[in-house]
Parts: structure tokens; C-alpha cells; sequence
């Protein structure tokens, strides 16, 4: 078994799409519609066929109050690993990434955070190296 598929809430699907495809340089994977229904994916274009992305919009009152609550509460609703943390760091930054917290040791590892303007708080990670 094996994840495929997660997904993150967000308050604009095309607000989305560019963030996480031009800011943090994701890949859009698909993109189809049923009526008011879109399906929307992003993938890491180091494995396009790996896990993918689900940019939910969050239309249904679950979705919208766990985003929300999640957000007020300071966490991030995902987290991305990386090898390099201060070069993605500056590369989203200079794309125009708003960071709430720039990279930061803490214990095992370094993180930092960031908004994606959809009501999202990211986070990104190198793990320590022993």
C-alpha cells in the first residue's frame, strides 16, 4: 500500500494552481471539471507520477471550518519535505512567497513557513542529517 493522493483545502482553485504550480513550482498534474465540480492536481516535477495534490476548494462547510481552524491555530495544513531549504527558501521568496517563519532549526530539523495565499499555512522541512 502506498499514499497516492492527499489533499489540502483551499478558498480559490486558480488563485491555487498558480502558487503551487508558479511560486512553489509544482507541476499540474489534472484539471477537469463536472458542472461546479473541479478536480484539481499538483505534483513534484522530480516525480510526476508520484504522490499528487488535491487543491479542494473548500465549498462545503467541513472543509471550510477545518481550514480555518487549522489556520487560526498556527498549523500547517501540509508539509513538504526538501534537500535543500535555504535554496527553496530564497526561491520562493523571490517568486513572491510570503513566509510566516523563515528556516529555523528546531529539533532534528530545520523548518520553515510559509502563507499560500489560498487560507493556508505551509510548511517545508529538511530533516537533520546525523
Amino acid at each position: 500500500m502506498k499514499i497516492k493522493l492527499t489533499k489540502v483545502y483551499v478558498d480559490d482553485q486558480e488563485k491555487a494552481l498558480h502558487f503551487y504550480t508558479q511560486v512553489l513550482g509544482f507541476a499540474k498534474k489534472a484539471d477537469f471539471s463536472n458542472g461546479a465540480f473541479r478536480w484539481l492536481t499538483v505534483a513534484s516535477p522530480d516525480e510526476p507520477e508520484g504522490t499528487e495534490l488535491q487543491l479542494a476548494l473548500n465549498d462545503n462547510p467541513a472543509g471550510k471550518a477545518y481550514q480555518q481552524a487549522i489556520f487560526q491555530q498556527g498549523q500547517p495544513a501540509i508539509n513538504f519535505y526538501t534537500d535543500d531549504i535555504q535554496g527553496d527558501y530564497e526561491r520562493i521568496k523571490t517568486r513572491g512567497g510570503d513566509f510566516a517563519m523563515a528556516p529555523t532549526e528546531v529539533t532534528g530539523s530545520t523548518i520553515a513557513q510559509l502563507y499560500d495565499a489560498c487560507g493556508n499555512i505551509l510548511q517545508i522541512t529538511q530533516l537533520a542529517r546525523w
